[in-house]
């Protein structure tokens, strides 16, 4: 009986033996697929962020093991945090000036991801649906010198059209904001009272109106305000059925934002080495008036270097697979020489 007990008790310390070991390969495994996720941290501007987190969805789908986070909180506050180091990458419609790139001691690479256009979406229930605004009636809107929407240096554009006497309301930018940036940018190109007014810049004093956070909080204002009209990316009025106003440009001609408009807007534009180019004012018979690529802020040079290569493959795919989500959402996908040069710039990456 004793040597039937020692053998059950022998069999009972081998089997605990093969579970401990078992557990010990099952935590060990758990650690390295813990050690082979990588989660990358970003913020910044909201004019790309319905593609941006697309990208990162489906980037996701494709790769489990890596998570990108991604927070919409305005240019202003991507290049911030990213000088801070809080971030893996930032993003802003405004191309960081050299001083603020001086700041990084990492090195900074910019690379533009998407561009977009800038729309004048407006909430006008007893208006028409389709409006007109030549240069000096869009820039005496933002001024605060044309208060109704009847007013004659609007209707001398719209002829036939009645436009009831609803008072504007201007919608602006609470947030310092690269589409705030670009669309000033835009107002001083066009105009001396601007530039030499309120000018150009993430945030900027505008002499009236009322203001909303981000893009959605600009979106989310005109619509509940009988009158308004501001300035948001395009998609971003598309998603919310809102009507925009056509523009007039250089040429004269008045254009309504789309894909065509924004890639003929596009097509002049040459990039230079740096990757940083403003489109203030473009040139063509067609080209919708306001318009701007919109970057990628990343470090030279990362500590850990699996997250410099997973960021470097996000980045290829959105410019590769991701860039077919662009006019879905209504963004003008990047021409080809544009991309060959971001795949270039990535090579600075470390």
């Amino acid at each position: 009986m004793r040597t039937r007990n020692t053998c059950l008790l022998a069999l009972v310390l081998i089997c605990a033996g093969f579970l401990g070991f078992g557990n010990r390969i099952g935590a060990l495994t758990s650690f390295a697929d813990a050690a082979d996720h990588v989660t990358l941290q970003g913020t910044g501007a909201t004019f790309p962020a319905p593609l941006y987190q697309r990208w990162f969805l489906e980037y996701n789908k494709l790769h489990p093991d890596v998570q990108i986070n991604y927070q919409a909180l305005g240019s202003g506050a991507g290049v911030k945090q990213f000088q801070q180091g809080l971030v893996n990458f930032g993003a802003s419609d405004a191309a960081m000036t050299d001083a603020e790139m001086a700041a990084v001691k990492e090195g900074v690479v910019l690379l533009p991801m998407t561009a977009g256009s800038i729309v004048l979406a407006y909430n006008l229930p007893d208006g028409p649906k389709e409006v007109k605004l030549s240069r000096d009636a869009y820039v005496g809107i933002f001024l605060g010198k044309i208060t109704q929407w009847n007013d004659p240096m609007i209707a001398k554009s719209n002829p036939g059209v009645t436009l009831p006497d609803t008072k504007i309301t201007v919608v602006t930018r609470s947030d310092g904001s690269g589409t705030t940036f670009v669309f000033t940018s835009h107002l001083s190109a066009i105009s001396a009272d601007w530039k030499n007014g309120p000018g150009a810049g993430k945030a900027v004093n505008f002499p009236v109106g009322v203001a909303g956070k981000g893009n959605p909080g600009v979106t989310a204002l005109i619509k509940q305000t009988p009158g308004a009209i501001g300035y948001v990316e395009y998609g971003y009025a598309r998603q919310s059925n809102m009507p925009t106003a056509l523009l007039q440009n250089k040429s004269g001609n008045y254009v309504k934002a789309d894909l065509n408009t924004g890639k003929t807007a596009l097509a002049g534009v040459k990039l230079p080495p740096d990757l940083r180019a403003w489109i203030p004012d473009p040139e063509g018979a067609d080209a919708y008036p306001i318009v701007t690529y919109t970057w990628l802020l990343c470090y030279k040079k990362y500590q850990d270097p699996k997250v410099a290569e997973t960021l470097k493959a996000v980045i290829e795919y959105g410019l590769d697979q991701g860039q077919s989500y662009s006019a879905q959402l209504g963004y003008i996908p990047l021409p080809g020489n544009v991309v060959t040069a971001v795949k270039q710039a990535l090579n600075q990456i470390s």
